[in-house]
């Protein structure tokens, strides 16, 4: 086995793991206040629990999403991987907050989370697809909406700011569109929750 396989591995697996605890449930314990998976949209993420405690709980757990992933993806920085293998560690991240395996495999639609991977690999990136997002969630007051636009135009973005990151950047895309298959269907049917 190739001698540089070993670290994006062990990273990759010490992503997900980061990724997996998901910062809603913490959030939300601490608070004192019910589970976020038990009530409104039933989604462990930032505007669920925007709706139901509030932005200060909900800014908690945008922070706590978007930080998780940082330390294991400053690490495949300081080692010097290709950006190929840091958008490897930042997907590993993102699938482990989709898919924790403590919670049944049943976690958040990993967009604060993928904030917080594009915060450290694609700074600018992140930056214009968050202004988008607020813009967006301010107007049309939807948060599944303002994410899609925003996932939409990050791999756009990236083509200007980042472009040794656009293949990665579109995984990440895809993996967001494939978390909110059922948003998208609720949009159709004009039932999604609005925030």
């Amino acid at each position: 086995m190739d001698a540089g396989v070993l670290p994006l591995l062990g990273l990759s697996f010490l992503g997900y793991l980061s990724g997996s605890l998901l910062g809603a449930l913490w959030v939300c314990r601490a608070a004192g206040v019910g589970d976020p998976r038990q009530v409104g949209s039933g989604n462990p993420g930032f505007s669920n629990v925007l709706r139901l405690h509030g932005r200060r709980l909900a800014v908690a757990t945008l922070l706590l999403d978007a930080a998780k992933g940082m330390p294991v993806l400053w690490l495949a920085i300081a080692m010097g991987m290709a950006p190929w293998a840091q958008g490897l560690v930042g997907l590993a991240v993102l699938l482990g907050h989709s898919y924790p395996p403590w919670h049944r495999f049943r976690g958040g639609k990993a967009v604060a989370s993928a904030f917080g991977v594009l915060l450290v690999l694609t700074p600018w990136v992140a930056l214009c697809c968050a202004a988008l997002w607020t813009l967006l969630a301010w107007r049309v007051r939807t948060a599944a909406l303002a994410s899609l636009a925003s996932a939409a135009a990050a791999p756009l973005a990236s083509l200007w700011l980042a472009p040794d990151y656009v293949l990665v950047i579109m995984a990440f895309t895809a993996l967001v569109v494939v978390r909110h298959l059922l948003n998208i269907r609720r949009l159709g049917r004009g039932d999604e929750h609005a925030l």
